[in-house]
């Protein structure tokens, strides 16, 4: 017990005291171990790891909603339709048998209503 005494000295501040090195890194690993363990069922490593990948794709959705932002611009400053380019690109996602059935019932639906 004497020898545990002596390992820690006084500052003249006496407010300090020098604790050993091996003692202050088994604090810091102690706390690093609550952060990345277990708590409550929930691997905290595996949720930060989660949590660090949303955010990284947030940012690039953001990023990348950005940049189309400034294409629609470009186009529109140079005199194309941006509603017409939205439609477009919203038609070549679809299936192109789906899209014939969707423009023959559209048709359809003109005519029977006299606007075609």
């Amino acid at each position: 017990m004497a020898d545990n005494a002596s390992s820690y000295a006084v500052s003249d501040d006496e407010d300090e005291i020098d604790v050993p090195e091996v003692a202050v890194k088994k604090k810091a690993a102690n706390k690093n171990d609550v952060s990345q363990g277990d708590v409550a069922g929930i691997g905290a490593q595996r949720l930060q790891s989660f949590i660090d990948r949303i955010e990284r794709l947030e940012e690039e959705k953001a990023a990348l909603t950005e940049d189309l932002k400034e294409i629609y611009a470009e186009a529109k400053g140079v005199g194309f339709d941006v509603k017409t380019i939205r439609k477009i690109i919203s038609l070549r996602k679809v299936d192109e048998q789906k899209r014939k059935e969707s423009d023959e019932l559209l048709e359809l639906y003109k005519s029977a209503l006299g606007m075609a």
